[in-house]
């Protein structure tokens, strides 16, 4: 019953069908087949190079070239959280108050 199409309903089928052009993408990606692919291997070898180790025993020993002087800390440009601005948001994007059985048990690092 429901498996044969009547030649009424296929005719107009057929025409919606050729009437739908083709999909031409809207964003065009480079070719890049001549570019070397990056290896995995080599960029983990090199950062396991160019970082220093933590783990270490820090000494008077360390070279110089590896104990560089730490840039001070920049603010990130936009506006500040004050307490003004964080009293105004709505309910919805307010952070939850945590209860005391919550709060002990973040204290004692998991469930017992």
């Amino acid at each position: 019953m429901g498996s044969k199409v009547s030649s009424k309903m296929a005719a107009p089928v057929a025409r919606v069908v050729q009437a739908i052009r083709p999909h031409t993408p809207l964003i065009k990606f480079p070719n890049r087949q001549g570019l070397p692919r990056p290896n995995a291997q080599e960029a983990l070898k090199t950062l396991a190079v160019n970082l220093p180790q933590h783990n270490a025993p820090t000494s008077a020993a360390v070279s110089p070239q590896l104990s560089r002087p730490h840039a001070p800390l920049k603010p990130i440009p936009g506006t500040p959280d004050t307490l003004a601005s964080i009293q105004l948001l709505p309910a919805r994007y307010r952070r939850r108050p945590l209860t005391a059985d919550e709060m002990d048990y973040i204290q004692r690092g998991g469930p017992e």
